[in-house]
């Protein structure tokens, strides 16, 4: 049986084998990706990001407890830093998701963001397609602890939650400018500590800067206990009500997104390593100027393609 018959058959040793193409950026992986696009499309793709100690994975793993409740399937999309040494993820979330492993109904799969920046890594797209073309009712890519302006989630998430947690320090003023506007849901964790309500304060006051119609459309706010599992099945309620709202416009939007991000990608697998580097050295050598650089590297790229 082909590869991609068995993915669709629900095949989980197919999945992880496939997910290995795709992460590795490979010609089968595209190939798979190509032929399984057409079943993509029904799978909920959501993004939790936010600063690093804010409690993601915990609440991850609870939203995968909630939603394995409601006899649903998920995978989820652990970026990690990676290794300095083997380049590849440190796989902390993966352990932290251990309650899971036995569960087919929830696949985990760890990537390395191998010195990308944004929160993600190469290939987050595509394994992302590939988990929603295997029939899963839910995609959950986790981001490694972001900070203002890695928001590179926004262009891959039908839904970005961005997770906050009182008392470390000016919460809202720290990262509000570039992340603060992502949000398409706040989760505010730890909500059982005692600044809880002053930080939805701050959300709250942020929000109520912006125009009339703005505000009309500012994004829901829901405390959560990710450790207990407190409002955790609030929060996927809302976040389903936010994902039904989405009209046909903004997933053309979203993918117009999407598509120059794999076509920066590509272009970028496509050019020679050493093609930067020569170019490189002539500029910081003062032998010739960047835009001559970009313009031959453009002549670079049209020769290749």
């Amino acid at each position: 049986m082909k590869l991609v018959e068995r993915i669709l058959a629900g095949d989980v040793r197919a999945l992880a084998r496939a997910a290995t193409f795709v992460e590795a950026q490979t010609a089968t992986g595209r190939e798979l990706i190509s032929e399984l696009f057409s079943r993509t499309g029904r799978g909920k793709i959501i993004g939790i990001t936010g600063p690093p100690g804010a409690g993601k994975s915990t609440l991850v793993s609870q939203l995968a407890r909630v939603i394995r409740g409601r006899g649903q399937t998920l995978g989820i999309i652990a970026v990690d830093p990676s290794s300095p040494y083997s380049r590849g993820a440190l796989l902390g979330d993966r352990i932290r998701m251990q309650e899971h492993h036995a569960d087919p109904g929830v696949f985990v799969r760890s990537m390395a963001t191998r010195g990308t920046l944004g929160g993600l890594a190469q290939g987050t797209l595509e394994m992302a397609l590939l988990f929603d073309a295997s029939g899963r009712d839910f995609v959950i890519i986790e981001t490694v602890g972001v900070g203002q302006d890695e928001i590179d989630i926004t262009r891959l998430a039908d839904v970005t939650v961005l997770v906050l947690t009182p008392g470390v320090g000016d919460d809202v003023q720290a990262i509000k400018a570039g992340i603060m506007e992502i949000a398409d849901v706040f989760a505010i964790n730890k909500a059982d500590m005692p600044d809880a309500a002053r930080l939805e304060q701050e959300i709250r006051a942020m929000q109520s800067l912006g125009e009339e119609t703005d505000r009309a459309d500012a994004a829901p706010l829901r405390r959560v206990v990710a450790s207990k599992g407190q409002g955790v099945e609030e929060l996927l309620e809302v976040i389903e009500q936010v994902f039904e709202k989405r009209t046909r416009g903004s997933r053309q939007r979203a993918w117009r997104e999407r598509l120059q991000e794999m076509l920066r990608e590509r272009l970028l697998a496509v050019l020679p390593p050493h093609a930067i580097e020569e170019h490189a050295k002539r500029v910081a050598e003062k032998l010739e100027d960047p835009y001559t650089a970009v313009d031959a590297l453009v002549g670079v790229l049209a020769r290749l393609t």
